[in-house]
This record gives structure tokens, sequence and C-alpha cells, in this order.
């Protein structure tokens, strides 16, 4: 169906005041527009403008449900078929939520420093475990089992993991200026143990320290964790975990460089978007020190059963896929053209 002379009339008007920093007048053309016609209005160019304005309106207010709408409409105009650029402003936008400590609402248990009705229940509901806990302790009850469920994304729940806080600085797609930005992770030592406790040493005696994403590819992951070559072609293991270069052996590997861990792929945790998984060769137990992250916009399932899934991410993920759209080159096309660097990782 042609798009009527008039809604994108009202496009143009809502560009010129976006432009403009005008979103009163830019969300006025878009409600009209939407009143006389709601079915050819809703394409994607409408849900963005809209997304546009809200999100000036938000910097200019400062108000958490002004950039909550934003959001929503960028990902509306997602759904509808909006491109990366849509996306993109959508990731900047959430960078200046989480600059400003905001986040996307739902079951909040404190907003402005007071428990909402979900806090208190929460609260509540704490202290009901905490007697059933102490009633039920002798008799060897596993309260574990009561948030093992599966959520949303089809990944178990991390609940008592160990989390990991990732520094990142970047430049992103279209900007000259270098941002620094906090990811966090839950690392699933019941899955994946020695993946974990491998990470974890790794994390601690300082090796990821101001390491690169030596490899970026859109749509699909960032990759880093070689410490000794920042190539992808080094990094090993944090200790003798039974394999040397792959091949299982009763003795310690001769030299630190052969340090290998073995596969635990199949784990049940899959490659779905905002998880972590070990980067290895295509050989058996050969991961070492590399890892890769998985944007918002991807899913390599095909890599399930392959590579060992050990984490996933709870907070940043929305970095994650801003650096995964971050201009790359070189010889295979993706090394980043502006370093993408691992400034640090926290174990708590």
């Amino acid at each position: 169906m042609p798009t009527p002379s008039e809604v994108k009339d009202a496009w143009e008007k809502a560009k010129e005041s976006i432009d403009s920093s005008d979103y009163e007048a830019a969300l006025g053309a878009l409600r009209t527009v939407w009143d006389t016609h709601a079915k050819e209005a809703d394409v994607h160019q409408t849900w963005s403008l809209v997304a546009d304005a809200e999100g000036i309106k938000a910097t200019s207010t400062g108000r958490a449900g002004d950039y909550r709408k934003s959001i929503k409409h960028y990902e509306k105009a997602l759904d509808k078929g909006a491109g990366k650029e849509v996306r993109r402003r959508m990731n900047r936008l959430r960078t200046e939520m989480d600059e400003r400590g905001i986040g996307m609402g739902g079951f909040r248990l404190v907003d402005d420093g007071s428990p909402t009705i979900y806090g208190i229940f929460a609260i509540v509901a704490v202290g009901m475990l905490l007697l059933v806990s102490l009633r039920y302790s002798d008799e060897g009850l596993n309260l574990s089992s009561l948030f093992n469920n599966d959520d949303d994304t089809g990944q178990a729940n991390y609940t008592g993991s160990d989390m990991a806080q990732l520094t990142i600085s970047y430049v992103p797609q279209g900007s000259s200026s270098q941002e620094t930005v906090v990811v966090m992770l839950a690392l699933n030592r019941d899955a994946a143990p020695i993946h974990v406790d491998n990470f974890v040493k790794l994390a601690q005696r300082g090796d990821y320290d101001n390491t690169p994403f030596h490899r970026v590819i859109d749509d699909f992951m960032i990759q880093g964790g070689d410490f000794t070559n920042g190539d992808g072609t080094g990094g090993h293991g944090a200790q003798f975990y039974g394999y040397c270069d792959g091949t299982q052996t009763t003795e310690d590997c001769p030299n630190p460089t052969s340090y290998t861990i073995p596969d635990e792929a199949d784990n049940g945790l899959l490659h779905q978007p905002c998880t972590i998984s070990m980067a290895k060769t295509s050989q058996p137990n050969t991961g070492g020190s590399q890892f890769f992250l998985i944007p918002q916009d991807s899913t390599p399932d095909w890599l399930d059963g392959q590579h060992t899934v050990f984490g996933q991410i709870t907070s940043g993920c929305s970095f994650i896929t801003s650096i995964s759209e971050v201009e790359t080159g070189g010889q295979q096309g993706s090394t980043p053209v502006n370093a993408v660097t691992l400034e640090s990782v926290i174990i708590s």
C-alpha cells in the first residue's frame, strides 16, 4: 500500500522539528497524521521519529519516564523493520540512561530511595524464605532449586554465581570520541566450573587488564582475551587443567603457553543474545583465555555444543551491541579501526 502524501509530509515536518530540538512540534505532527492515517502510519519511520522526539525530550527533562518511552518506541521501530542506524540511536540513548543511572523500570524494588509495592513484596517474600530455610535446613532442603528456573531468554538463572565487572573503552560508530562503559556478567560456575575458574583466575591476576577486543563482527560477536599477543594468536589457560594444547595428559605442560581447558559445551547453556562463550580452535579442548561476547542482535546457535557458554550479561548488553557495530578493517575485515580495550575485569 502506497504511503499517503499526508503521512510523508508529517514525517518531513517531524524531521525538521527534531533537527531544531522542538520535540513537541514533532510529536504534534506525528499525532495528527496518526489520527487520520493510523494504518498507513504504523510503520518504522513513524515509530523511529516518535522515538527520536521522545529522546530529545528525555535529554531535556532528564525524566526516567521519557527515556523509557523513547526506548520502547525504538524497539517498536525495530520490530517494524527499522535498520541499524535506528538501533545505534537507541544504543546511544541507552548509554545516556546508564550514565544517569536510569533503568527500564518494570518490577523495580526501589524508586527515589523508597521501596515500591514490589519492593515491599520482596521484603516479605525474603522473610518467608528465611523462615522456610531455618525450618527445613536439617532436612536438606535445597533453596537454590526455588530459583533455578529458566528466564525468558532460555538461559538458566545465575543466582549465586560469580559476578564480573568489565570496563571497556571504545569509539562508537559515527563518533570521534572515546567512551568508557561498564558491562556486568554473571558467571555460571555450576554449568561450567572449569571455564569460570579459569576466567576468574585470569581476571584476578590482571591478565585481562588493558587487552584488546581484537575481533569484532557485526551481528555476531566481539572477541578478546589474548593477553600475550593481542591479535588472537595467543593467550592460554590460567593453570594446568589436565590438557596441553588440547591433548589430555597427567603431566603438567612443559610450557604454560600450552595450557588449555577441557570443553564443557554440553552444559545446557545456549548461544543466546547477551551471553559469554569460550573461543577455541576447531579442535576440542583448546580453549585458553580468549572469549567472546554475543550482542543483542545475534543468536549463533551453530556454536551450541561446540563452544562453551559460561555466563550471561546482566547489565550493559546494549554496549556490546554498540561495540559490535564499530568500524572495522584489516586483512580479515574484523579488526576495529579504533581500539576497543578491555581496561579491567573485577570479580566479586
